[in-house]
């Protein structure tokens, strides 16, 4: 049988064959199955391939093995979808070999000795593929191998315990002990990888070589495949029973991010790149920048011409297995976010050999360099960036995702007048770092100390609030050339120390600015989220609505507008109290 995963080219999709006979034995004791599902139940538990394998010692293990198989297909499909596969595969496993191991029990009579060997007792493996993963679960001495770029390679282990030369018995199988021990591990997928699910009857007569001649002489016949491995091994003396089965994965979906930590832990990192280097199918142009952190390419796909980006880990990080799944989960935030304000990740043709990430390439200059070249610009051409990025920034508040360092130089001004935020690395996904650090453990601080909120030197985390920090300070540096508090907010770091941070004008006599843009400026670069504007769209607006802000501004307490005047008055009074209190005593 061949089937393919139904779905959009960001489906899933497999081809799969399979095959199982008796041999040279009167009763076939192997019993295997799958379920390739429709979405959504595709995305949500993936697609399930199981095979046990019964014992010859046993007159029911063939009832064993049928048995595990359709209910383990069945009852998987059951599970909550709010469950991982490891919990849902081993919750049907345990409920499987409880029955089965209580059917053994029930079989023998007082007069008949209770040995396992002739109960319900099979050997079961289990591989789920979902997303670009797969989870195999395994007991027993069935065998899943995986044939990638011509070699082969044993998935599993055998629970096979060796006697002597010639003796040996199942250490593990389903029914065969109340209690069961599961081996469980994962593997990250890649297009072109075909797995091979076999019974001792079979693997102990091929190899790779075989597998690879039979598939490429059937690529669109898996199920043919399958029975010329079965046959291959009836011809070389196989005495068992014949059970094989064929995966081969034809494309992936993009990968999810609680995929991102165990696929990173895969993925050797790459060396330094140099110009004219070949890289994995892109040729080397230039370096276009170098940090602590990361080395950025510019470079050409060989087979489409495009100019990419490619960005690989830092001699000084790539040990660091933290850095490294964040660098994969700026890539699949960039694959999720749809905005022509925002960098693209680049859809990548190739299986990818090392970690690394790549993107678009944007022909233009950073924000820093477009301050540079435009150090006196007009409140029209400022608002006019600062509201393309504030559509950037909605696009990732909208998926719940906060970037953390918006700064100019994580800014593009492409040719086409366009800006983009073109840095992902510091985002954070709701939900996605929680496991990241102990519950005690202050959020560390990912941002460019320079235009991070304040909020953040007190070891809270980010909101869209302090995003609308950041870019509410790259709006007042480009109006005054400095920094709203100047070195001062990286020292604050308690909340009475905030307390006292004093807003100084963007407005000097050597530009001509409106004074009602203080008023908006001033609430947006608020010390205290709670007191910030509370959407970006609310600041766009009062960019472009100055009698409406001024208004705003007028009505703004001055706890808001001046937080160190309001104390040094407050504490005016109560002084002034307390002298007359002891005046009139």
């Amino acid at each position: 049988m061949d089937s393919h995963a139904p779905g959009a080219a960001a489906s899933l999709q497999v081809a799969v064959g399979q095959h199982t006979e008796p041999g040279r034995k009167p009763v076939n004791q192997d019993f295997h199955g799958l379920c390739v599902p429709a979405e959504p139940l595709l995305g949500a538990k993936g697609v399930a391939i199981a095979l046990a394998d019964g014992i010859s010692s046993s007159q029911v293990s063939h009832i064993a093995s049928e048995t595990a198989v359709a209910s383990f297909l069945e009852d998987y499909y059951c599970t909550p979808e709010t469950w991982s596969v490891k919990k849902s595969a081993h919750k049907v496993l345990s409920a499987a070999n409880s029955w089965l191991h209580a059917q053994t029990r029930q079989r023998h009579h007082p007069d008949q000795p209770r040995d396992a060997d002739r109960g319900y007792v099979c050997t079961m493996t289990v591989m789920v593929l979902k997303a670009s993963t797969a989870h195999i679960l395994h007991i027993g001495d069935a065998r899943i191998y995986r044939l990638r770029a011509g070699i082969m390679e044993q998935l599993t282990d055998d629970h096979r315990v060796w006697i002597s030369q010639d003796q040996s018995y199942l250490g593990r199988a389903l029914g065969l002990a109340p209690h069961l021990e599961i081996d469980y591990h994962t593997q990250p997928l890649e297009a072109g990888d075909v797995f091979l699910l076999a019974t001792d009857g079979v693997y102990e007569h091929i190899d790779a070589q075989d597998v690879a001649r039979v598939i490429a002489a059937h690529p669109d016949a898996l199920d043919a495949a399958a029975r010329d491995l079965a046959q291959l091994a009836l011809e070389r003396g196989s005495t068992d029973n014949l059970t094989a089965q064929l995966v081969r994965i034809d494309a992936l979906p993009p990968r999810r991010a609680d995929e991102l930590a165990r696929y990173s832990l895969n993925l050797p990192c790459p060396p330094l790149l140099t110009a004219g280097m070949t890289f994995e199918g892109f040729r080397i142009q230039d370096e276009l920048h170098a940090s602590h952190r990361s080395h950025v390419y510019l470079a050409h796909d060989i087979d489409s011409g495009d100019a990419v980006v490619i960005k690989i880990p830092s001699l000084d990080l790539r040990h660091d297995p933290a850095y490294l799944e964040r660098l994969l989960t700026e890539e699949w935030i960039a694959r999720r976010i749809d905005s022509r304000h925002v960098v693209r990740a680049w859809p990548m043709p190739r299986a990818r050999r090392s970690l690394y990430t790549v993107s678009e390439y944007l022909p233009g200059r950073t924000l820093t360099r477009w301050m540079v070249e435009h150090p006196r610009p007009t409140l029209d051409q400022a608002v006019t960036l600062i509201e393309q990025i504030a559509r950037g920034l909605q696009a990732f508040h909208r998926l719940e995702i906060v970037h953390q360092d918006l700064r100019p130089d994580n800014v593009l001004i492409g040719d086409d007048g366009v800006a983009r935020i073109i840095d992902l690395g510091s985002t954070q996904a709701a939900g996605l770092w929680d496991r990241a650090a102990p519950d005690d453990d202050a959020p560390a601080m990912l941002g460019t100390a320079q235009y991070a909120a304040p909020e953040y030197f007190l070891g809270e985390a980010g909101t869209p609030r302090s995003d609308l920090y950041s870019l509410a300070a790259m709006l007042y540096q480009m109006l005054s050339g400095r920094l709203p508090y100047g070195a001062e907010v990286a020292r604050a770091r308690s909340r009475a120390a905030q307390l006292r941070l004093n807003y100084v004008s963007v407005l000097d006599r050597d530009r001509e600015l409106p004074a009602w843009i203080d008023g908006v400026l001033s609430r947006a670069l608020h010390p205290d989220p709670a007191l910030r504007t509370p959407e970006l769209s609310e600041f766009t607006h009062a960019l472009r609505h100055p009698p409406e802000a001024a208004r705003r501004g007028e009505r703004l307490p001055l706890l808001e507008r001046n937080p160190l005047a309001f104390w040094k008055g407050l504490c005016l009074v109560q002084f002034t109290v307390i002298l007359l209190l002891l005046l009139t005593r």
